[in-house]
Parts: structure tokens; C-alpha cells; sequence
């Protein structure tokens, strides 16, 4: 397949089953709730609800701001990235040389370097248009903070649902912000293809589990001891 070895064609397969498998797995999974963004998810929700009793929200619109400066930091380095992948394409033929001198990796074809850059300036696009949307998405919380009514408003209904938006528009957010790291992690699987499909595989399985040890037996998922309510 345009000099592709079969083996390369697996592990590629691997890789992408790989991705979609863990997006299954931690957002829609049987044990999707037992994983630390959906018990971050729970503190969200117990964030606004507080927030909405409070006289004073200057401090979280300041978290929020917060959230929204962080998004924006790896959306800049997704362009960045991307600007680097593209600049492999210029001098292609120089790092084909460099790899071909290279003990245990596979010589490369030109056309094959080009497509394997390619893809991976693909993955850095979908993190960047997952990091460009949170960021959107956070700046609505914002508003959505703000239009929050009055902790003592007498208007019960008008604030559950202005809660209730302000959360859903926060999970929403954070879920975009999630796949954005999640396309960085896996772009880290990717660069293991240009020393070969064996190391491609190796790679993409050590991220996996190390993503997945993060979301159910990191230090991290061990700190909610609290009962899982919002």
C-alpha cells in the first residue's frame, strides 16, 4: 500500500483502534464513571452550584479565566506544532538520509516519510480545533457565570436552569479540552512510526496504558474519597 509494509498497515490499525478504544472506554464505557474526568465532571457541577450561592463570583469568573488561559496556551502549541510538522515536508529528503544511517530503522521512501508527516500534522490539526473549540466554549461559561441570577433571587426555576446550562456548558468544555490532550498523547504514540511499525506498536501501547492508569489507578484518581454526587 503506497510502500507501505503490511506490518506498517497493522500497527497503524492498532494505533487507531487504540484511540478510538480508550475514547470508548473513558467517555462511554461501562466504568466511563469511575474515571477522574468524569468524577471531575461531578466537582464541576458541585462548583457552580456554589458559585450560584455566593454574593460575590469574582473568583470564579478568575478560575475561569484561569481555565480559559490554559486552553489557549496549548491551542497556541498545537499551531506551533503544526508549523513544525510542515516544516518536515521542506527537508524531507535530508532527515530520509539521517534516518537511512540510523542502526535498527527501516529505510524510508520518500513518498512514505511525507505521508506519515502528513497524518501527523492531521493529529496536531484535530487537537488544535479540539483546544480552539474548549477555549470558545470556556469563554461561554464566562458569560454564563455572570448571567447567573442573584444567590438570593426568589426565582428558583429561572436558577436551576441558568445552573444547569452554566454546568453542562463547563462538562462540554472540559470534554473538548480532554481530547485535545488526548490527541497530544497519542501524537507522542505516533512518532514511534518513523523508527518502524514495531516501535510504533510498542509506543502506542505504553501510552495507552499509561492514559489509562491515569484515569483509574493514578495518585490523582485515588484523591476522591468523597461520595461521587455534585
Amino acid at each position: 500500500m503506497l510502500g507501505f509494509s503490511n506490518l506498517d498497515v497493522i500497527a497503524l490499525a492498532f494505533f487507531a483502534a487504540s484511540w478510538i478504544g480508550y475514547h470508548f472506554a473513558v467517555e462511554l464505557g461501562p466504568h466511563a464513571a469511575k474515571t477522574l474526568n468524569m468524577r471531575m465532571n461531578l466537582r464541576r457541577a458541585r462548583w457552580i452550584n456554589e458559585a450560584a450561592g455566593r454574593e460575590v463570583r469574582i473568583v470564579d469568573t478568575q478560575v475561569m479565566n484561569g481555565l480559559q488561559n490554559g486552553t489557549a496556551f496549548f491551542a497556541s502549541t498545537s499551531l506551533l506544532a503544526i508549523g513544525g510538522t510542515l516544516t518536515l515536508l521542506n527537508s524531507t529528503e535530508r532527515v530520509v538520509a539521517i534516518f537511512s544511517d540510523l542502526p535498527f530503522v527501516p529505510v524510508t521512501l520518500r513518498s512514505v516519510w511525507e505521508m506519515k508527516v502528513i497524518g501527523l500534522t492531521g493529529v496536531f490539526g484535530y487537537a488544535f480545533f479540539k483546544f480552539a473549540w474548549a477555549y470558545r466554549l470556556f469563554n461561554y461559561c464566562v458569560i454564563l457565570v455572570g448571567a447567573l441570577p442573584p444567590f438570593d433571587s426568589k426565582d428558583e426555576k429561572a436558577m436551576a436552569y441558568a445552573v444547569h446550562e452554566t454546568v453542562e456548558m463547563n462538562i462540554a468544555a472540559g470534554r473538548h479540552f480532554n481530547r485535545g490532550q488526548r490527541a497530544f498523547f497519542f501524537a507522542l504514540a505516533y512518532l514511534g512510526w518513523f523508527l518502524g511499525p514495531v516501535t510504533f506498536i510498542g509506543f502506542t501501547g505504553a501510552v495507552l496504558i499509561a492514559m489509562y492508569r491515569r484515569q483509574y489507578a493514578s495518585d490523582a484518581a485515588r484523591v476522591f474519597t468523597y461520595p461521587d454526587q455534585p
